[in-house]
Formats: structure tokens, C-alpha cells, sequence
């Protein structure tokens, strides 16, 4: 599949480097820097939307978790709200940690952390393809066909392995698949679901959520058990699913550089039998 950046390939632009930490910063800048302003406005809206729907739903209380011991200058840039950074600093500004006085939780705040948290993590995908069609733009020629990056990590994280599938990387989609989502299985069932509650694991929990949807659609399902004893394994749990997310990125990074590496006409390694099915510029079942 041909790439279409909304762009000329050889036509001047930012800088990728620019056109990323403006994605950081504010959602879609990047794109609308690149004169896709209909990519920029998408991603403004739904990213942005998130979190506010997030900040409505957590009441604003999502840093408030943290236990006033860890609630240090820097601890917001380590949750997953970190990719969507400008909402961040603009929420670390206003409402910060919550203030002083004790205040309860809202019946939706699982919801709420979960959103904000994603809206990050999607900010962060998107400003991966601000930096792609930056690329792209300036390049003289883009060769080969190939999934966009984007496109292929998006899908990801939506879906362990769906990358690999959409570069037609079947096998190697089926065995992520199955590997991350059973080490994620793994983790919840040693930990007896005491994993799937970021009120109790703030950070394993924002390592968890990088497995995409499979495990914030789980915790709302399953999750916020209430724990009447000690779980023998539990600690080992927390941090085996955990593990499953963070694994996560490098399977995104696997697919961006695949597709990557297709489009610009770089080489890239052959798997042994290869799967069935691959496209590009390259022999069928390169990766």
C-alpha cells in the first residue's frame, strides 16, 4: 500500500525531530506543520477528547492516587499521560495532586485514568507518524509498499501482534499474540486480579496499559476486586503483567521499522520460512 503523507515527497517542511515534540507537545501540531491540517484536527480532537473526558470522569484526581511519599516534581512525567505532555503540564498546573484536603474518589474514576492514560499513549503513536511524514516529505523518492508505520503501530497497540498481521507477518502476529496476552493472563491470575486497579499499582499499572485495549477493556470487566488476604504471588504477578505491556513497545518498534525500512528501500533482515502472505520491496516474509 502506497504511503500518502498529505504532502509532496521532496517538498520542504520542519524538521521530523520538530515535527515530533510538537506532536508532544500539542496534538496534530506536528501535521498541521506539515499542511495536513485534516490529520492534525483528528488527532487534536480525539486525543484531546480523551483526556478530557478522562479528567471529567477521574474528577481530576489521577495524580491523587499516588501516596503523598512518591508525589515528587517529576512522578507525573512517568505515568502514561506523559505522551499527551502539554495536557499534562496544563493538569500538573491546575489541579496537580489534588490539594490538601481528603476527597473521594468518583464511581467513574477507573474509566476516567484509563482514558486519560490512552489519550498519552495515542499522542505518542501519532507523534511517531508526524515524524515518519516529515521524513517522507523531504525524501526524493519514497520506494517499495508497505503499511504506513503509523498505520502499523496504531493497530499494534490495539492489538498485540495486528501489526505483524497487517505487514502480512501472520506467524509472527499469532506468536506475539499469544505470548502477550498469555503473559499478560499469567500475571492477572497470579496476582488474583490485583493488578488490573491503578488506584493500587500506579506505574506497573501504566507499563499494563501499553498492551493496548485487551488489558483496559479487562480491568473494567474483572478488575477492582477487593482483596480479603495476601496473595502469595501477588508482587510477582504485578510485575509479569506489567512486563507483557512493555514487551509491547518493542513489537511496535519491530513494525515500524519494517514498514520503515520498506518504504525508504533499506534492507531488512529475512525470517527463515518467512510468512506467507508479505508485501513490499522486499522477498515475502521479510521483517
Amino acid at each position: 500500500m502506497a504511503v500518502t503523507t498529505g504532502t509532496t515527497a521532496g517538498a520542504t517542511g520542519p524538521h521530523p525531530t520538530l515535527a515530533s515534540l510538537a506532536t508532544w507537545l500539542v496534538p496534530g501540531a506536528g501535521h498541521y506543520m506539515l499542511g495536513n491540517v485534516r490529520l492534525a484536527a483528528i488527532g487534536f480532537v480525539v486525543i484531546q477528547g480523551l483526556y478530557l473526558l478522562g479528567v471529567l470522569l477521574s474528577d481530576g484526581l489521577f495524580l491523587s492516587i499516588l501516596p503523598p511519599e512518591m508525589r515528587g516534581t517529576f512522578s507525573p512525567v512517568l505515568s502514561p499521560e506523559a505522551g499527551n505532555l502539554g495536557a499534562l503540564l496544563a493538569h500538573v498546573q491546575t489541579v496537580g495532586y489534588g490539594g490538601t484536603e481528603p476527597r473521594v474518589w468518583p464511581s467513574t474514576i477507573h474509566v476516567g485514568v484509563a482514558l486519560t492514560a490512552s489519550s498519552g499513549i495515542l499522542n505518542l503513536l501519532l507523534a511517531a507518524r508526524a515524524h515518519f511524514d516529515a521524513r517522507a516529505r523531504s525524501a526524493a523518492t519514497v520506494e517499495g509498499a508497505a503499511p504506513h508505520p503509523g498505520q502499523a503501530v496504531l493497530l499494534a497497540w490495539l492489538v498485540p501482534g495486528g501489526g505483524h498481521f497487517l505487514q502480512g507477518r501472520r506467524a509472527r502476529g499469532l506468536v506475539v499474540f499469544a505470548l502477550l496476552v498469555g503473559l499478560f493472563a499469567l500475571g492477572t491470575m497470579l496476582a488474583g486480579t490485583a493488578n488490573l486497579d491503578r488506584t493500587r499499582h500506579f506505574y506497573y499499572w501504566g507499563g499494563q496499559a501499553l498492551l493496548g485495549p485487551i488489558a483496559l477493556v479487562w480491568e473494567q470487566v474483572v478488575g477492582h476486586s477487593i482483596m480479603e488476604a495476601p496473595t502469595r504471588y501477588d508482587e510477582a504477578g504485578v510485575v509479569i503483567a506489567s512486563i507483557a505491556g512493555m514487551l509491547n513497545v518493542l513489537v511496535m518498534l519491530d513494525v515500524y521499522g519494517t514498514s520503515d525500512a520498506r518504504l525508504f528501500g533499506r534492507p531488512v533482515p529475512t525470517e527463515s520460512g518467512g510468512d506467507a502472505g508479505a508485501t513490499g520491496g522486499v522477498q515475502a516474509g521479510a521483517r
